[in-house]
């Protein structure tokens, strides 16, 4: 039997979907059926996805509990959960896969969150609940996105090492390129891709050099500036090969290939890509992009192209990144996402979400304490 102290209730406050567009506030919602390979985690901070937004929006599925990113404290550890590897009172954060049809009692904006055991992160007492809400699904985004799906010249072993590369090595180590490096999963992803002995850049606009520099950027530019892809290309001595779109517009798509070098490579994005503008480069530049929902190993029930069949695989990947980025954030070398922390409760979060629509956010993820 699962091992909880003190008793837990049955019901939960949550934010339930209503239809397309809509969530309210339910105070009766159930408990989580806690898996075997689950742990319950009592909410003490989310934070707002532009996803959430957009999936509410579009893929509505009326009855589920919604949200991705979330952090608190363990409360219970299913079955074949390793004791050695989480206890009761554990701090923790990470990312579940909410408004899921198939499971609609698992979601982030919730009293209690159940979640992957594997895919879940210990954080240490120094980290505020609300900083660690920013780590799950950037964590999970770049890392598939990177190792995974990019498929950059850099091992999750290397990763764990943390080692970044020396000035000796440089010459030697790839340059990739992260188009949004201001963004959550684009810090992310540069910071990891710098713990892997890669050489990451970025764009961003100006405001945000300092911040893609402070996570590891080795060189930032300009997206405004009608010279960027110019500029990419000298820096990079037109050899270019990785590129990561973490904002996945035509703009940024159209970018990304013209900065890429003569020889081509890989291009991943975070959404569909404009099958127009890969076309241009169809013999050199392989494109794709990352559905992070696959990293539970589960089917993921959406429609179209977001429809995905259950993958193992890409559970057992996600359980080894994050196993990695554990061992970087035991040893103090993760660093999160900028913040804007926000008031009132679970009504703020639905505000949260509201706000997510129209407002982009670079530099800075929106936090609850709840």
């Amino acid at each position: 039997m699962p091992s909880a102290t003190p008793p837990l209730p049955q019901t939960q406050l949550a934010l339930v979907a209503q239809g397309p567009g809509k969530v309210a506030i339910q105070r009766d919602v159930a408990i989580p059926s806690l898996q075997p390979d689950m742990v319950l985690v009592k909410t003490s901070a989310v934070a707002i996805n532009p996803a959430d937004a957009k999936m509410l929006d579009y893929s509505a599925a009326p009855g589920t509990i919604i949200g991705y990113d979330f952090a608190g404290t363990v409360v219970a550890l299913g079955d074949a959960v390793s004791p050695e590897r989480f206890s009761v009172g554990d701090r923790v954060a990470g990312l579940v896969h909410g408004m899921n049809k198939l499971i609609p009692d698992v979601g982030a904006f919730s009293e209690y969150v159940g979640a992957c055991a594997d895919l879940l992160l210990k954080i240490p007492d120094s980290m505020s609940f609300e900083e660690g809400a920013t780590l799950g699904t950037g964590v999970a985004t770049a890392s598939m996105g990177l190792f995974s799906e990019l498929g950059v010249p850099a091992s999750l072993d290397q990763l764990r090492s943390g080692e970044p590369a020396s000035p000796e090595q440089l010459d030697e180590r790839e340059i990739v390129l992260v188009a949004g490096g201001a963004t959550a999963t684009g810090t992310r992803a540069i910071q990891l891709l710098k713990k892997a002995g890669l050489r990451p850049i970025a764009t961003s606009s100006p405001a945000n050099f300092d911040l893609c520099l402070r996570f590891g950027a080795e060189k930032v530019f300009d997206y405004r500036s009608p010279n960027c892809a110019e500029d990419i290309k000298a820096y990079t001595r037109n050899e270019l090969t990785y590129t990561l779109d973490c904002v996945s517009q035509a703009d940024t798509t159209k970018l990304c290939y013209s900065a890429m070098g003569r020889a081509g490579g890989r291009y991943v994005s975070l959404e569909p890509f404009r099958d127009a503008i890969a076309q241009t480069r169809s013999l050199t530049v392989k494109p794709s992009w990352v559905m992070v929902l696959t990293i539970f190993g589960r089917k993921v029930a959406l429609d179209g192209e977001y429809g995905r069949e259950a993958n193992p695989e890409d559970r057992r990947f996600g359980a080894e990144a994050f196993a990695a980025v554990q061992a970087l954030l035991d040893r103090g070398l993760i660093q999160t996402h900028p913040i804007k922390s926000l008031t009132g409760g679970w009504e703020g979060v639905l505000d949260g979400v509201d706000k997510i629509r129209s407002q982009a956010q670079s530099g800075c993820k929106l936090t609850y304490v709840v």
